[in-house]
């Protein structure tokens, strides 16, 4: 749990480093009024001393303790919704074998034989070969109602015997457009679903979510991007029921941090969500909530490598899958985006395969070309595997790459799943993010949580390290493309602020300067002189947002 501090009146932040970002001067005290920068450094002293004695009552003093001060942390891409109700059903994340997450299903029906439905995540689907979970472990657990488990590169979904009945699901059914039913050498399907069209076939036969759950949902992911430092994420698959858990947080006052929402746009049905995009950007712009927007359109461009669904160039190693899943055929993607631009939306666009970013490449391009100049700050998320001569065009176009720091380390997604599928050689050109930012492009960094860690810390470790928790390998995988550690901190806070547009605000934050809104982060001690590990285990004393100071318990 968070203590908190109102952010009215004056906060005389003191004692510790304000690091005002790479390559700017750092300053001993800051001094927030009413939610905003108001002085910095030596100036604060001299403000200060000009409060008439009513306001000096006002003054609220925060010791740093010799801690670290720097803009808070923002997530350039997440999934709120989905980290918060992880914690709806079994606690199947912390498991480390497949018997492990069959007992902790077993243990949650036995808890709830309310449920019509046993719905959760997210497993690894790095513990079973090829990532292939069959039905029937899961009727071991529960063979009396359907049981559906989401993997965690949230692809994926597991289901029991019974839910795959539900939806009509056996030997004879085709593969679904934009998903894949993989099956047992007889033609029986696994219980694996891979890509939403296969997903779709159980998960729109599950009760919906009820408006009250998914607030709630909201306040535990609010909670946890707190205990992390960050105080604005980009949800980044926003669907119509989404949208109303959002204005229902917002008439609640239920969002303690900033999000601004990407409407999912779906290939089956773009025609008629052109209009509905626009339709509930106005709605949220109507709720008038501070801490909610609605500025960006997300597509999906591809999969994920580890499926097999990433896009690629050239062909898997195992040939399964051939090239991989376009989801968007033809120039249908290019079009689609110019609509989106036209509309005034920011571009957002998931793409992990090199196939995949260059489609995505080639849309926004056509967007620009078709609409015109604007500061339009156009996002491709993951950008896995960029080809060679793809990679300028990043900062050629303005787009920006969200990128996953945690994800460039040979854990095991990597190395059992993802390596063996690409090859080493095409491996070792995974997340170039050095490349890139030095080629010219405004790297910013987002966790894509709850598919992995939404503690930038743990992220920021990776990227100037390239190591996994272990320390594996010596010299870091894929060393040269490792980030300084005032880089890495920059792309995780000023750089997803730009994405944000948040310096069109009045009072922008991203930055320690006077006018900003006072988005801070309180470190418990200056991370420029710790190693990897010091780095993921850093506390945060504390988060801020627009003033008001979410105190976290220390030892």
């Amino acid at each position: 749990m968070t203590q908190s501090l109102h952010g009215h009146g004056h906060l005389h932040l003191h004692s510790g480093t304000v690091w005002q970002g790479e390559g700017h001067e750092t300053a001993e005290q800051v001094l927030v009024s009413d939610g905003v920068i108001t002085a910095v450094g030596a100036e604060v002293t001299a403000r200060l001393t000009g409060l008439s004695e009513q306001e000096r009552e006002r003054v609220q003093s925060v010791d740093l303790e010799g801690g670290f001060l720097m803009p808070a942390f923002g997530d350039g891409h997440a999934h709120p919704l989905f980290g918060g109700l992880e914690g709806a059903g079994p606690a199947v994340r912390a498991c480390t074998s497949v018997e492990q997450i069959v007992e902790e299903v077993r243990h949650y029906a036995e808890e709830h034989p309310e449920l019509p439905w046993i719905l959760g995540a997210s497993y690894d689907g790095s513990l079973a070969p090829e990532g292939l979970f069959d039905a029937r472990w899961l009727d071991e657990a529960v063979s009396d109602r359907p049981v559906a488990l989401r993997a965690w590169d949230y692809h994926t979904v597991w289901c029991n015997s019974s839910a795959l009945e539900v939806a009509g699901i056996t030997a004879q059914t085709p593969d679904p457009e934009l998903g894949e039913i993989p099956r047992h050498p007889d033609g029986r399907p696994w219980g694996t679903l891979r890509e939403w069209g296969a997903i779709d076939l159980v998960m729109q036969h599950c009760p919906p979510r009820d408006t009250d759950t998914l607030v709630d949902a909201l306040r535990r992911a609010s909670r946890y991007f707190l205990e992390h430092g960050v105080s604005w994420v980009q949800d980044a698959w926003v669907e119509p029921e989404n949208l109303e858990a959002y204005l229902a947080a917002a008439e609640q006052d239920a969002l303690e941090i900033r999000y601004n929402l990407a409407f999912y746009a779906d290939p089956r049905h773009i025609d008629h969500q052109l209009e509905d995009f626009a339709a509930q950007r106005v709605r949220v712009q109507a709720a008038g909530h501070p801490h909610l927007t609605a500025n960006t359109v997300k597509f999906f461009a591809d999969g994920v490598i580890e499926n097999e669904t990433g896009a690629l160039l050239q062909p898997y190693c195992s040939g399964l899958h051939d090239h991989g899943m376009t989801v968007w055929e033809g120039d249908s993607l290019a079009h689609a985006a110019a609509a989106v631009d036209a509309l005034g939306f920011q571009i957002h666009i998931h793409a992990i395969g090199d196939a995949a970013v260059r489609q995505a490449l080639d849309a926004i391009e056509h967007a620009v070309s078709v609409n015109g100049p604007r500061d339009r700050r156009p996002v491709i998320a993951h950008a896995q595997l960029v080809d060679e001569q793809d990679l300028p065009r990043f900062s050629s176009l303005g787009v920006i790459p969200c990128m996953q720091p945690l994800w460039a380390q040979p854990d095991a997604l990597m190395t059992v799943l993802q390596v063996p599928r690409l090859g080493t050689e095409r491996s070792d050109q995974q997340y170039r993010m050095r490349t890139l930012r030095d080629d010219g492009a405004a790297l910013a960094f987002g966790s894509d949580w709850p598919c992995s860690s939404g503690a930038p810390l743990e992220g920021v470790a990776v990227a100037v390290s390239r190591q996994t928790e272990d320390g594996e390998p010596d010299q870091g995988w894929t060393p040269q493309e490792r980030l300084d550690l005032g880089v890495s901190l920059d792309a995780y806070s000023t750089a997803v602020a730009h994405q944000g547009f948040t310096d069109l605000h009045e009072h922008p934050w991203g930055r320690i300067r006077p006018g900003a809104a006072a988005d801070l982060v309180w470190l418990a001690q200056d991370p420029r002189g710790l190693t990897a590990p010091g780095l993921r285990s850093l506390p945060v004393r504390a988060t801020f947002v627009g003033g008001r100071a979410h105190l976290h318990p220390t030892d």
